[in-house]
């Protein structure tokens, strides 16, 4: 899939010039990073090296575009790990505290950065994330899947509590690491004839059956959730009656395959066994002082009592036997309530931003559907979990803060050449002319 994602793109769309042996250097950096991003069973993991590799290349070597926009991003996630850095001198455990904010501060520069290279290159710069993604959660949900079902050796590396967990620490962030690629799946399947949507649709498959057998609540409402938004968006705005047909029959199609892996998962006894304990929506350690929703009691109090916060990763050495799962609680702890003003904030804002790039028609469109889709689904589960430190969800935000750069830049540029038209030069020349300024590449969808 390497070789392929980069064969197309050896050659610039804009300039229809081959690309230097730099430029296709740093490109195969960026494919390699997200295809390791599925290898996270400590922090720091693999991939955080090389994210900070990219971090100095891509800006050095002009593979980053800086518009207002993406300024005022980087501002207000700066602005979080000072009152981050603020909190940390009242905690308990400063150079831990300390460590854990600065992690936060280059996970913020890192989506800073993804969405500057974003905001370049659109279509082709999020396909070839998208496609690096897909890779990873292969590798981790066939791991996960092999792991559970005790198909290698030493197959236990690969589950934790009787749960699939993959490549990754936590079955709980492992199910929702696999659902952009789902989505992205999907949207393959909707580019060709129905014939041509089965390779896609089988891997969406097999990605599903992961998210199943992570036996993570919060991965399976999540994956609820990012399908029904995406199909449900890209039916509204398919431009074509046809579109919507296609789409209304893939739907069906989804939703009789998902049905299909977990009736055929439910054959197996252990399965049927961990899904009926799981299904229900309290589980014992919910409930109780010393339970999830008591210690989310604990986090409430601590925060009316320390407006400053109490600093990061405190809460669970120190007040709790485990942390808040509610990253919105979590992050006031850590920073504060002008720290969590402006998490909230920058969360909403990506919500909006996203919304309006769904209904906005451009050539990454389709692709924007399977990032909002995703991170709104994201940013509700972390009402029941911490999300601050998933790299899959800063990922989703830079793909969105790129898009919409990449929209502002496209409108800003039409303006100005709307402005400097000559008299007599045709519109159709005129608009020929902006296409040419603009580096989107075909429509995506």
């Amino acid at each position: 899939m390497l070789e392929r994602s980069l064969n197309a793109l050896r050659i610039d769309e804009a300039t229809g010039r081959p690309r230097s042996f730099v430029h296709m250097a740093a490109l195969a950096l960026v494919w390699l990073t997200f295809a390791s991003s599925g290898v996270v069973f400590s922090e720091p993991c693999p991939t955080d090296g090389l994210a900070l590799g990219l971090m100095v290349l891509l800006p050095v070597i002009g593979l980053v575009r800086v518009p207002k926009l993406l300024a005022l991003f980087l501002l207000v996630s700066a602005s979080i790990a000072a009152s981050g850095l603020v909190s940390a001198t009242f905690a308990e455990d400063t150079s831990k505290a300390v460590t854990h904010t600065l992690v936060s501060l280059f996970l913020g520069g890192f989506t800073f950065t993804i969405a500057g290279f974003i905001a370049i290159r659109p279509v082709e710069n999020i396909k070839l994330i998208f496609s690096a993604i897909t890779v990873a959660a292969v590798i981790a949900a066939l791991a996960g899947i092999a792991g559970y079902f005790s198909l290698v050796p030493n197959a236990e590396i690969f589950t934790k509590f009787g749960r699939a967990s993959g490549t990754f620490k936590d079955p709980n962030v492992f199910g929702p690491f696999l659902v952009p690629p789902i989505l992205y799946a999907v949207h393959m399947a909707l580019q060709g004839s129905l014939r041509r949507a089965l390779p896609p649709l089988m891997l969406a498959g097999l990605l599903a059956l992961a998210v199943f057998l992570s036996f993570s609540r919060g991965a399976w409402i999540n994956l609820v959730v990012s399908a029904g938004l995406y199909l449900g968006l890209s039916f509204l705005t398919a431009p074509s009656n046809g579109r919507r047909q296609k789409i209304a029959l893939l739907a069906m199609l989804c939703a009789a395959a998902l049905g299909g892996v977990v009736a055929g998962a439910l054959q197996n006894d252990s399965v049927a066994s961990l899904v009926k304990e799981r299904a229900s929506v309290t589980q014992s350690y919910d409930v109780g002082p010393e339970g999830r929703f008591g210690g989310q009691q604990k986090a409430r109090a601590l925060i009316l009592d320390n407006p400053l916060g109490i600093g990061a990763a405190q809460f669970s050495p120190f007040y709790h036997h485990e942390e808040a799962h509610n990253v919105y609680l979590t992050v006031t702890l850590a920073t504060g309530w002008l720290g969590s003003g402006l998490y909230l904030i920058m969360v909403f804002s990506t919500l909006a931003l996203g919304l309006r790039q769904c209904f906005k028609r451009t050539p990454w469109q389709p692709l924007v559907l399977i990032a909002f889709a995703t991170f709104a689904a994201n940013a509700a589960e972390g009402i029941i979990i911490d999300t601050d430190h998933w790299r899959h969800f800063y990922v989703l935000m830079a793909l969105i803060w790129g898009a919409t750069s990449a929209s502002a830049v496209r409108a800003s540029a039409g303006e100005r050449q709307r402005i400097s038209v000559p008299r007599g030069v045709s519109p159709s020349l005129a608009g020929a002319r902006i296409g040419r300024l603009q580096t989107h590449g075909p429509v995506a969808g």
